[in-house]
């Protein structure tokens, strides 16, 4: 694996994308002195070298009502359509 080279603007634009990956082009580039062609460029170039796997939402699960989460293993003592039907 190749390790990539960041220059200061690459690792400013990481971190302001990991403070707020929803940032627009625009505000971004304002953000880390750039104009908006050169930072997209450079934030399309992170995309392709796979440094910036994808952006995602955080959601505020207590603000939703999800209070818990709970990963559940169920078995089974057969496999069969009928036992399928009734547990569903």
């Amino acid at each position: 694996m190749t390790i990539l080279k960041l220059d200061r603007i690459d690792r400013r634009i990481l971190a302001e994308l990991q403070l707020d990956g929803g940032l627009s082009n625009q505000a971004l580039a304002e953000r880390v002195g750039l104009s908006p062609s050169p930072c997209l460029r450079r934030v399309k170039a992170l995309e392709e070298a796979g440094v910036i796997g994808k952006r995602v939402t955080l959601l505020d699960r207590k603000k939703l009502g999800l209070s818990l989460t709970a990963l559940i293993q169920i078995s089974m003592d057969r496999h069969t359509p009928e036992r399928f039907e009734k547990f569903e």
